[in-house]
């Protein structure tokens, strides 16, 4: 009985087989993407180009200045002595305007004025303007008083000018070379020379 009972046991136990071991939850695999290449690498800095400069115009380059400044010293001096007689203190108080805020340019395409209280006015006169030049000596001709007479018959004053004899040819020489200059006249345009005669076609 035994040994039945055994042989009976053994096949069963060879079924039963290994026991099966608990398994372990795994933790989920993170992989991480792969950082862009350009982004190492430090980013190339481009420089726009600069815009080319516009080239400067003919009249900026061309025009110089001949003369630039205030009225004569000696128009201030003489009229602030004038002003110690009662007569001469307007002409004291216009002698000091004039030397605060009057000042005169004078180059080789314009005369331009700047008066007025706090020198707010400004008058610009080109020499094709000007019909013609007077002028006064002051102060035993250390200086002198000029007047421009234009061609719609308006007059520009320019009171106390030192050298004034120097300005008044060199405004002269530069009004009749101006004059000389040919204009176009207006709603005619110029045409260049080519040098191409058109021939005139024969009549019908």
């Amino acid at each position: 009985m035994t040994s039945a009972t055994d042989s009976s046991a053994g096949p069963a136990s060879g079924l039963e087989g290994p026991t099966p071991q608990p398994v372990e939850a795994q933790a989920p695999l993170t992989v991480s993407a792969p950082a862009p290449a350009a982004a190492s690498q430090s980013p190339v800095a481009t420089t726009p180009s600069a815009p080319a400069p516009a080239p400067a115009s003919a009249a900026s380059i061309n025009e110089t200045v001949f003369y630039e400044g205030g009225p004569a010293l000696g128009d201030l001096i003489s009229n602030l002595l004038f002003a110690l007689t009662i007569i001469g203190i307007p002409f004291a108080v216009a002698a000091l305007v004039r030397a605060l805020w009057v000042r005169y340019r004078i180059t080789s395409r314009r005369i331009t004025v700047n008066g007025g209280w706090l020198g707010r006015d400004r008058t610009q006169v080109v020499y094709s303007q000007i019909r013609e030049v007077r002028s006064v000596p002051r102060g035993f001709g250390s200086w002198g008083d000029m007047v421009l007479v234009l061609d719609d018959g308006s007059r520009l004053e320019m009171r106390a000018m030192p050298r004034f004899r120097e300005l008044e040819a060199y405004i002269e020489e530069r009004r009749r070379s101006s004059a000389k200059t040919p204009k176009t006249p207006k709603g005619q345009a110029s045409r260049p020379n080519t040098g191409f005669t058109p021939q005139e076609r024969p009549s019908a």
